[in-house]
């Protein structure tokens, strides 16, 4: 993806979330220098990667396959693997009319996903075969605001604003907007795009960067230029 590209996608994105009530944290208009500056007191913002997410899954095509994220907090792992503490997570992400999230499960987070406002957001299920692949023929049980839905592989949830979806590890899912770009909130046990991402055709979950202009934001796969404390 071109700099300038992800600058006008989080110049959109920041309006986006003003006009829907999304109030962002201070750390959210940091320019890079400012990073670089206060390095030393953001050490869990960077441990818990919070911040900018912008990606188009190596396609290439943002508007088609692509989504922006803001992670407003994470918790720890080592705390969720200790069973106390922060072993929470909070997203908020805009899904674009008709832009493909590709088909993707978790190894250990469960998360609730919410449509917070604007179009239709549509997710497509799938099961797990015994050996932890996608596999339509197997039928998919999920919680939908509290309320249990068995579907067949392959099904589509269609979630207006205020009602949400709770997806546990092993449930394979894809989504996109319908009917206008949609607001969505993820809410959900500790995140690690790193290593809990399995997706069902190889993609690259964070961009590759051209820079022809300067950078507006950093994002959170940038983090590891602004080297230790």
């Amino acid at each position: 993806m071109k700099r300038s590209e992800i600058n006008r996608i989080l110049e959109e994105a920041e309006a986006f979330f003003d006009r829907h009530g999304q109030k962002l944290p201070p750390f959210a208009w940091w320019t890079p220098e400012e990073w670089r500056g206060r390095r030393a007191e953001a050490g869990r913002l960077l441990e818990g990667r919070l911040g900018w997410d912008v990606t188009d899954y190596g396609r290439g095509d943002f508007a088609t396959c692509g989504l922006l994220l803001f992670t407003v907090r994470n918790g720890s792992l080592a705390d969720l693997k200790g069973g106390g503490g922060r072993v929470y997570a909070e997203k908020a992400m805009i899904v674009r009319d008709g832009q493909l999230t590709p088909m993707h499960t978790h190894v250990t987070k469960t998360e609730d996903i919410i449509n917070r406002g604007g179009g239709t957001l549509a997710i497509k299920l799938m099961g797990s075969d015994a050996g932890g692949r996608v596999d339509r023929s197997v039928p998919v049980t999920v919680e939908t605001d509290g309320f249990a839905r068995r579907l067949s592989g392959g099904d589509i949830v269609r979630l207006g604003p205020g009602e949400s979806v709770t997806l546990v590890p092993g449930v394979w899912h894809a989504f996109w907007g319908e009917g206008g770009d949609v607001f969505v909130g993820e809410v959900s046990t500790v995140n690690d795009d790193v290593t809990d991402n399995v997706f069902a055709e190889p993609v690259a979950r964070f961009p590759s960067i051209e820079e022809d202009v300067p950078s507006r934001r950093l994002l959170v796969s940038e983090y590891g230029v602004l080297g230790a404390a």
